[in-house]
């Protein structure tokens, strides 16, 4: 980490790339000094997703008043529902930020247009797919992770709403990352910002009910959420056909070389996801057989808060995919390097702060969501040992982000194969060795400071010319 202070962050483009077609936008990625606008462009993610995770704990504060059941339900849905996420968002996503980004760096606005079409027509047959998979095979997963009874009939009510509407979700955020690949992070904020405003609300509108209008339990919870990205859906369709974004969504004839360059980053990046969201599942479903349904629920709630630093880590991480990929697209290479470095940095700084405060005061976040023995042992020992590794998990996924700005993801998804094989195979050893929950958190935090370690090192030396 030290290495990026060593590079002049304010390291310009060459002129030659200072062209007149560029847009204004496109030009203060290639030339502005890169901590001021890494901040500029990070602080609306960073305050949109503040916001996102506090309503995603609002609604989970309200299923716990449900009773463990439903909070075991709802953790075990968090891991397939966080995947659609971080796939539309961070990893399909990012492949289609990834693409305009560096299509507009080589001034190339047209091609730029089209990959909006050929990302919306993709995103819709990705959603479309873990729809039906979920819907058919979703009691037989959950299951699978250790689910019955009451437990398992609240993952189905809320799972079955929630996946009902995941192509609104998937269409949604192809636009919003077409709009990010510009560099423009307040519009897809501003909508974000809209959906916390709702959810606020409507979360313990549905699930308890008032009046006339009946609650619908868990599954209320579902029902707000795929309210917002109906709403999101519709404005992301009218402002990118709008012309008030530097891109357009327009119909032109289908080609798949513009699916060929979404999916060059996507698809790797999504095996990351992928991976991350296994080393839940699996973990989950070890802690549920071995310390039963209170510990799962505890465990479920200590490690969302590892989930609230993807969106940290997207905060800072976001804005590196337009910055480094207009960057290379226009040959500065050192100039992207340096803002991977400057933006990991920054990342690093924030999750540690989380981390650090988490395994001081453990007791603090894991008591607001329910007070049986076991669940607030269980998340507290979770916090206390992989809490002081979370800002390595920060620096790691803000490089996997620069490096899909990059469009280079071959070597940083080994590194992401690492770390799943230490914290699964650890966990695992760890449960049939009989060391407890102590050790399958062990192995959880050691496979999160590899990660980071090996990301800085991957990517301090990574070869991004002509990528």
């Amino acid at each position: 980490m030290s290495q990026a202070a060593a590079i002049d962050d304010g390291a310009a483009v060459p002129a030659a790339a200072r062209e007149p077609a560029y847009d204004p936008r496109t030009l203060a990625l290639l030339n502005a000094p890169l901590r001021p606008l890494i901040l500029k462009m990070a602080w609306p993610n960073l305050t949109v997703m503040l916001l996102q995770a506090s309503t995603g704990l609002i609604e989970t504060w309200w299923v716990g008043r449900l009773g463990s059941d439903a909070l075991a339900g709802m953790a075990l849905v968090f891991p397939p529902f966080m995947l659609m996420q971080m796939l539309s968002v961070g990893a399909m996503g990012g492949g289609v930020s990834s693409a305009v980004a560096r299509a507009l760096g080589a001034g190339r606005r047209d091609d730029a247009n089209r990959i909006v079409f050929h990302g919306v027509v993709l995103f819709a047959g990705i959603g479309l797919t873990f729809s039906a998979l979920m819907l058919t095979f979703g009691e037989a997963f959950y299951r699978l992770c250790g689910a019955e009874g009451g437990a398992l009939e609240a993952a189905l009510a809320y799972s079955n709403v929630v996946f009902a509407g995941n192509l609104l979700l998937w269409i949604m955020n192809a636009l919003a990352s077409a709009v990010r690949g510009t560099g423009d992070m307040m519009v897809p904020a501003g909508v974000v910002c809209f959906g916390v405003a709702l959810l606020i609300p409507l979360s313990p509108l549905l699930i308890y009910g008032l009046g006339p209008l009946p609650g619908f339990g868990v599954a209320g919870g579902g029902f707000a959420i795929v309210s917002f990205n109906a709403i999101g859906c519709a404005f992301l369709v009218w402002y990118a056909r709008s012309g008030r974004a530097v891109v357009r969504l327009e119909p032109c004839r289908f080609e798949w070389s513009y699916v060929a360059d979404i999916l060059k980053v996507g698809a790797l990046a999504s095996l990351t996801s992928i991976q991350t969201n296994l080393i839940f599942v699996v973990t989950t479903a070890i802690v549920g057989h071995a310390a039963g349904v209170a510990a799962l629920a505890g465990y479920g709630v200590g490690a969302r808060l590892e989930y609230l630093l993807i969106p940290l880590a997207f905060g800072f991480g976001a804005p590196l995919v337009p910055l480094v990929g207009a960057c290379v697209g226009a040959g500065a290479v050192d100039r992207a390097r340096a803002a991977a470095f400057a933006g990991a940095g920054l990342a690093f700084l924030a999750a540690e702060a989380v981390g650090l405060t988490a395994a001081a005061f453990p007791r603090a976040w894991v008591g607001l969501f329910g007070s049986e023995a076991s669940l607030v042992e269980a998340g507290s020992s979770y916090l206390r040992i992989v809490g002081p590794g979370y800002g390595f998990f920060a620096f790691g996924m803000s490089l996997y982000f620069a490096s899909q700005g990059a469009g280079r993801l071959a070597r940083p998804l080994a590194v992401s194969v690492l770390r799943t094989l230490i914290a699964i195979g650890g966990a695992a050893f760890a449960s049939a060795a009989g060391l407890g929950l102590t050790g399958v958190f062990i192995a959880i935090a050691a496979a999160i400071v590899i990660y980071g370690l090996a990301m800085g090192k991957l990517v301090s030396r990574a070869d991004w010319t002509g990528a």
